[in-house]
């Protein structure tokens, strides 16, 4: 009797990124005991603990792999969990959960510029559509068009351009997954963890030594150990594995999709703490998830036209348009 794994998928999907929403309200709180460098160090600290678990049954062969590619892995895994990470609190340290969970979500549509700009694939005039909706709808959520006058919106800002700038340094991170073909998706979320967790050390303790950071006091982590726990296991390594299922469950395009789960998430979840948006926050979401859905719609054309193309041969015209279009890049 065989098993539907549709089901299985959404709930997963909806598990990964309610979890990556969540984590924006754990960890606007964290930052009052634990500072953005000191928290990455602590949230993949324990990441990498459940990782290397989930390899000790494979044998050898992964750390064979972990010796072979040390320094590109490190390379890679410090951009993406380093740098982004740390942007992405500092940011958060300075702006509102929900803004940081809408920006996490134009990374898709920011992925197909880069592509555009360092490997020439000019994504499609719909999904260039789709990209501009999405970082005019971050604009708007940050105040950049409206609320300047607040008191707090210079702060909200710069936070809000810190974290964006920030998932440059995790769209590099994805982008490495195609120079190791060898390594499944375990493998290389694994291993550019664990990889990358010494230099992660060097960055906290020299940022301690410079005085850019502080470790945080024995009260600090006793006050907010729960939470630590939180971040470091849930969105860190559980929202990742689960997205992973999802997405070769349903596909790329589908879990894609799910992603504007995580602003909406975010957004139900402050609403239920009793933090309300503001009317251009609702509607910059909105952009957003429009953008997201327009990215999604361009993706599926793409995914579609080589399906039309083995059904009606080389018919005129059919494939100009979707080859512009890049998939979900690496």
């Amino acid at each position: 009797m065989s098993t539907n794994p549709r089901p299985l998928g959404i709930a997963a999907l909806l598990l990964a990124t309610s979890g990556w929403g969540a984590m924006f309200l754990v960890g606007k709180g964290v930052l009052q005991h634990v500072e953005p460098v000191w928290l990455t160090l602590i949230r993949y600290s324990m990441s990498a603990l459940l990782f290397a678990a989930l390899l000790l049954p494979r044998g050898a062969a992964p750390w064979r792999k972990l010796r072979r590619h040390a320094g590109p892995l490190a390379l890679r895994g410090a951009a993406g969990f380093g740098v982004f990470s740390v942007m992405l609190f500092v940011g958060l340290a300075h702006s509102v959960p929900s803004h940081g969970a809408v920006i996490v979500a134009t990374t898709p549509m920011t992925t197909q510029l880069v592509r555009w700009a360092f490997d020439g694939v000019r994504p499609a005039r719909l999904a260039l559509l789709a990209t501009a909706l999405a970082l005019a709808g971050v604009a708007m959520v940050s105040g950049l068009f409206f609320g300047a006058a607040s008191p707090s919106a210079g702060s909200t800002l710069f936070g809000d351009a810190v974290a964006f700038a920030g998932t440059l340094g995790w769209i590099w991170y994805t982008r490495g997954a195609a120079r190791f073909p060898a390594f499944d998706v375990v493998e290389y979320s694994a291993l550019t963890v664990l990889a990358s967790w010494p230099l992660l050390l060097a960055g906290a303790l020299i940022a301690t030594a410079l005085g850019a950071s502080h470790a945080p006091s024995a009260e600090g982590l006793r006050l907010s150990w729960h939470a630590l726990l939180f971040v470091g296991l849930v969105p860190s390594a559980i929202s990742v594995l689960a997205f992973n299922y999802g997405v070769r469950t349903l596909g790329a395009v589908t879990g894609t999709a799910f992603l504007n789960f995580v602003p909406v998430s975010a957004l139900l979840m402050g609403v239920a703490l009793g933090k309300l948006p503001s009317a251009n926050e609702l509607a910059g979401m909105a952009m957003v998830v429009g953008g997201l859905l327009l990215h999604t719609a361009a993706s599926r054309r793409v995914a579609a036209a080589p399906a039309a193309r083995s059904a009606g041969g080389n018919s005129a015209g059919g494939t100009a348009g979707y080859c512009a279009c890049g998939a979900s890049a690496r």
